[in-house]
């Protein structure tokens, strides 16, 4: 048996290593807060820079943005609808393919298919962008003008396809764990009803698990807003305002790469157009996130 002064004697040094560990673990949360605040800091200083040159009103009310030409615009709508047109054809194609994938591997898919179908699936998150932006290119656009003749060959709707086909493994995949976690016993006693499989996935997993599902469409939203080489590569560079998908256009991550490639020198107006861009880019991601939070919660509530 140990005496009890030496037990006592060791707690101090215990003490200590717990505080140490738990300033470890404060720096390393601290760490990704201190990122956000120096990029948030960093975007608002450049932007000021260029808004003493733009007039913060034709930022947003213009509908024709050419920082890189003599006759400058200031429009970011044109950037903003491309952005948004681009998001839109995305999760047309990913929401409803996503939901049922994830409602066939959380309630139908035998075990065994299951451990087959969704690690293929996650590959898909694992291939280069770049490569979904060629595929699109060279081969989603090329198929779309054989029923769409007048099709450009840069577009947004082919852009916007890829980019669905792209989020669909994250979307499926949080779905599917979101749907899991519906306890059994909400299932068993639909069964227990008279309901069939179908009945009890769509009338009473889903809505359960409808919180999870909001926060994979967010997370895929956000994904789809800030993608840069897929419509850098498929859906052209050339600013557009304009809200036909069969039209090109340069969304704000593609004016950012666009821009970032170029030989502009440093605290220029054209250098500093692409901060303002990535602002904007900023509050619509945390808009988004912040909806998407308020729905969560609001949908917790009801169910």
């Amino acid at each position: 048996m140990i005496p009890a002064h030496s037990r006592f004697a060791r707690r101090p040094l215990r003490h200590w290593r717990e505080r140490a560990i738990e300033g470890i673990l404060f720096l390393a949360a601290f760490s990704a807060v201190a990122t956000t605040i120096a990029i948030v800091a960093i975007l608002v200083y450049e932007s000021l820079g260029f808004f003493e040159h733009a007039p913060l009103w034709d930022f947003l009310t213009d509908t024709q943005w050419s920082i890189l030409f003599a006759e400058k615009h200031y429009g970011i709508l044109a950037l903003i609808s491309s952005t948004l047109v681009v998001t839109g054809v995305a999760l047309l194609v990913a929401a409803p393919l996503g939901t049922i994938i994830a409602i066939y591997l959380s309630e139908f898919a035998p075990h065994k298919l299951q451990e087959t179908i969704k690690p293929t699936l996650e590959l898909l998150a694992g291939v280069p962008t770049v490569v979904y932006g060629y595929f699109a290119l060279l081969l989603v656009t090329p198929v779309l003008q054989n029923f769409l003749p007048d099709l450009p060959g840069f577009n947004r709707l082919s852009a916007g396809i890829v980019i669905g086909v792209l989020i669909i493994p994250q979307l499926s995949s949080l779905s599917e764990d979101a749907m899991r976690a519906v306890p059994m016993a909400l299932r068993e006693a639909s069964y227990a009803m008279g309901a069939t499989r179908l009945q009890t996935a769509i009338k009473v997993v889903l809505p359960a698990a409808i919180s999870g599902i909001v926060a994979a469409y967010i997370l895929g939203i956000s994904i789809a807003i800030g993608e840069t080489m897929v419509v850098t590569v498929a859906a052209g560079q050339q600013p557009n305002f304009s809200w036909n998908p069969m039209e090109p256009g340069a969304t704000i991550t593609a004016y950012i790469a666009q821009v970032s490639l170029g030989d502009l020198p440093h605290g220029s107006l054209e250098y500093q157009s692409i901060f303002a861009a990535g602002l904007v880019l900023m509050i619509m991601t945390l808009t988004l996130n912040v909806t998407g939070h308020l729905v969560r919660r609001r949908f917790r509530e009801v169910y």
